[in-house]
C-alpha cells in the first residue's frame, strides 16, 4: 500500500431524534383525529369510526383476496373528490357496510359534508371496509334490521381522543389464527411528524411465531406494549412454520380480513396518500403470517390531516413516512391481539400464554 493512511470516518450523527410513541400510543396522537366505537355484545360485533376535525385526504390499498368496501373508487387519484369526512371500519360482513349509512346520515344532519347545487342537505363522503365475524356465535337473527346503522351512529357520537383496544369496535368479534383477535392502535412521533395506526385484526394467519408466545412484530415493540416476549432457542429453531392455520385445513373463503387505517399530520395529496397506504400494508406482513391470503380482504386506508408540510425532497420524505407507518401498523396488530379477551371458542393471548 502507498499514499499514507486512509482518513478516519467522522462520528455518526447521534443527535437525530429516535421515533417514539405519542402520549396515548393511539392513532389519535395524530393532531386532528378522533375515534369512536360501538359494540353489540349479544351480536358479538361492532364498528369503529375515524373522524377528522376537517375533511381529510384519504387513499386505500387493498391486497387480500376477499374484500368488502364502500366509496373506495372515489379515493382514486384520477377522480375529483379531494377529501373525505369520516372513515368506518366494521364487523358484520356485507351487513356492516350499513354502519357507514348511519355515519353519513348523522354527519349530514349536523351540516357536515359537501354542498352540491341546490341540494338542501350536506352530502358527506364516508368510505368503509368490513370484516367477517358472522360465524362467531353471536345472535345474528336480526332479520330485516341488522344493527350496524345504529352502531355507526352510536360510534360517531362517542368520537374522542381515548378509546379501548381488544374487544372493541370493529375488533369486538374478531379472531386471529387460533386466537381471539381484536382492535389495536399505536403511534409514533419524530421531528414533529405524527403517524398513527388503527387496525381490526381478523386474520387467517397468526400474529405469533409458531407454538410460541412471541409476536412476529417483537422487534418493533416499544417498552413491553404487547407483553415484552422475545425469541429464545425454541423460536430460533423453527424452520418450517405452519403459521397456526386451522388444523383441519378448513378455511372459510372471505371469512376473515384485517382492516386498518394509518394517519399522519403531514400534508399529502391523494397520490402520495396512496403510496403511504401501499407501504403501510407491509406492516401487516411484518405482524401476521401469512398475510394477504385469498381468504382475507386485507385493506389499508391512509389519511392526512395536513397539519404540517411534507418537508424536503418529496419522494424521500414520503419513503420515510411509509416506513414509519408500516412499523406502526405492525405494532398496532400485536397490541390488538394482546389486549383481546376470549368470547369462546378462541382463547385470548393471555389465556393461552399468560401475561
Amino acid at each position: 500500500m502507498s499514499g499514507g493512511s486512509r482518513p478516519v470516518p467522522g462520528p455518526r450523527n447521534l443527535i437525530t431524534p429516535r421515533p417514539v410513541p405519542g402520549p396515548r400510543n393511539l392513532i389519535t396522537d395524530v393532531a386532528g383525529l378522533k375515534v369512536g366505537q360501538a359494540e353489540d355484545a349479544g351480536v358479538r360485533s361492532g364498528c369503529t369510526v375515524v373522524l377528522p376535525d376537517e375533511p381529510a385526504v384519504m387513499a386505500v390499498d387493498q391486497r387480500g383476496g376477499a374484500p368488502g368496501t364502500r366509496e373506495t373508487d372515489s379515493m382514486d387519484p384520477a377522480n375529483f373528490l379531494a377529501s373525505f369526512h369520516a372513515l368506518v371500519l366494521s364487523g358484520g360482513s356485507v351487513f356492516g357496510l350499513a354502519a357507514a349509512d348511519g355515519v353519513t346520515a348523522a354527519l349530514s344532519a349536523a351540516g357536515r359534508g359537501i354542498r352540491i347545487g341546490n341540494a338542501p342537505m350536506a352530502v358527506p363522503v364516508v368510505p368503509a371496509a368490513i370484516l367477517f365475524d358472522l360465524g362467531n356465535g353471536g345472535a345474528k337473527d336480526w332479520g330485516a334490521e341488522p344493527p350496524y346503522r345504529r352502531l355507526g351512529i352510536e360510534a360517531l357520537g362517542k368520537a374522542g381522543l381515548d378509546f379501548t383496544l381488544g374487544n372493541a369496535g370493529a375488533g369486538y368479534g374478531a379472531v386471529c389464527g387460533r386466537l381471539k383477535g381484536g382492535l389495536g392502535s399505536a403511534s409514533v412521533t419524530v421531528d414533529g411528524i405524527e403517524v398513527g395506526a388503527l387496525v381490526a385484526v381478523n386474520a387467517v394467519g397468526s400474529a405469533l411465531m409458531p407454538g410460541s408466545p412471541v409476536f412476529w412484530a417483537h422487534a418493533l415493540e416499544w417498552q413491553g406494549e404487547f407483553g415484552g416476549r422475545k425469541p429464545g432457542p425454541a423460536e430460533a429453531a423453527v424452520t418450517m412454520p405452519d403459521y397456526d392455520l386451522p388444523a383441519d385445513g378448513k378455511v372459510v373463503m372471505g371469512g376473515h380480513t384485517t382492516i386498518a387505517v394509518v394517519a399522519t399530520n403531514v400534508a399529502l395529496d391523494k397520490a402520495q396518500a396512496k403510496r403511504l397506504a401501499i407501504m403501510a400494508q407491509d406492516g401487516l406482513a411484518r405482524a401476521i403470517r401469512p398475510a394477504h391470503t385469498p381468504f382475507d380482504g386485507d385493506t389499508v386506508f391512509a389519511l392526512s390531516t395536513a397539519r404540517r408540510p411534507l418537508d424536503g425532497a418529496p419522494a424521500l420524505a414520503l419513503s420515510r413516512l411509509g416506513h414509519l407507518a408500516a412499523d406502526c401498523l405492525a405494532r398496532a396488530v400485536a397490541r390488538g391481539v394482546h389486549a383481546a379477551e376470549s368470547l369462546g371458542p378462541h382463547p385470548s393471548y393471555r389465556e393461552r400464554w399468560g401475561e
